[in-house]
């Protein structure tokens, strides 16, 4: 029988917490019109940022070059980081599940990827920033997941180790379950649809941070 481990819950941000794909859409419709692009190219721009989620400057690359904008593709995205934090809104119940999670006496921490400006503006504004014990943002240490230490320096912030064991919430298969896994952590993977056909080895698989929770808080409730 596996051990009962610490309580600690890492969540991973972007389409875990955070509801990154409406945001998109409404950034797309922003970019569309003050482009003066076409109905098609919204399909375009929506269907290229479902097919992999590509790092945004490859994502930005292929913008420009299929639009002949004539911005450079640094100008595009820093556009795009300066307004994202304005657009993204927590799925339903999150800030409050994470503070009931609090209340209970677990330790509650934020794992992401990504540009500073771009992640630590959607932690303040979306109130995540102070309804977790810390976070780690990629762009800020240096590090991505899935390497191990950025688990670490997101465990170590919330009061905790990865020696002692603990729980890694999120969307993708690599960075967050693998990554987390291979870190000493379990892997709960929140299934948005995006993976379609890929084989996966997460402890468990939900469909929201909800339905994760009730799994960590039952896993922990005396016997």
């Amino acid at each position: 029988m596996i051990g009962i481990v610490q309580r600690l819950a890492l969540f991973d941000l972007d389409r875990t917490l955070i509801d990154l794909s409406s945001a998109f859409l409404r950034w797309a419709e922003e970019f569309a019109g003050h482009h003066r692009l076409k109905p098609e190219d919204m399909s375009w721009l929506t269907s290229l940022d479902q097919g992999g989620h590509s790092h945004r400057d490859v994502f930005f690359t292929k913008v420009r070059e299929h639009f002949a904008l004539p911005e450079p593709v640094e100008e595009l995205w820093a556009g795009y980081r300066q307004r994202m934090p304005y657009l993204v809104e927590c799925y339903p119940g999150v800030l409050a599940e994470l503070g009931d999670l609090r209340a209970a006496g677990w330790r509650v921490g934020i794992v992401t990827n990504g540009m500073a400006d771009n992640q630590l503006g959607k932690l303040h504004r979306t109130g995540l920033a102070d309804a977790v014990d810390g976070y780690a943002v990629s762009g800020v240490e240096g590090v991505r997941k899935p390497d191990a230490r950025l688990f670490q320096i997101a465990a170590e912030r919330c009061g905790a180790s990865l020696i002692d064991g603990g729980w890694m919430v999120g969307d993708n298969l690599i960075a967050d379950i693998a990554g987390a896994q291979a870190a000493g952590l379990r892997g709960i993977w929140v299934d948005r649809g995006t993976w379609p056909g890929h084989e996966h080895r997460a402890d468990h698989v939900v469909a929201d941070v909800a339905e994760a929770i009730a799994i960590m808080r039952d896993t922990h409730q005396p016997r």
